[in-house]
């Protein structure tokens, strides 16, 4: 599974896409933040919708990380979000 690792703040988060695959899973992808070290803050998701590759692991290579800081400030915590099973 594709992953990256980005700078929000001071803070490091791992980035992958989410696990969980909708109808429209060639239109719209989501993506999982998990602050480092894992379990050290909830999980984030946020949802998107790729401009170039239809793949999930391509187009999150594709994403700058200016991209994927913007993404992560539309994100949702691990509570609100039925990717992650409505869990803090």
């Amino acid at each position: 599974m594709a992953q990256r690792t980005i700078e929000i703040g001071d803070e490091r988060w791992s980035v992958f896409p989410a696990g969980r695959v909708t109808q429209y899973e060639k239109d719209e992808f989501a993506l999982r933040f998990v602050k480092l070290p894992a379990g050290s803050a909830p999980d984030r998701i946020a949802r998107y919708s790729p401009l170039g590759s239809k793949s999930r692991e391509t187009s999150l290579a594709q994403l700058s990380d200016a991209e994927l800081g913007d993404l992560f400030k539309v994100s949702q915590p691990s509570w609100t979000s039925p990717e992650l099973g409505y869990r803090s």
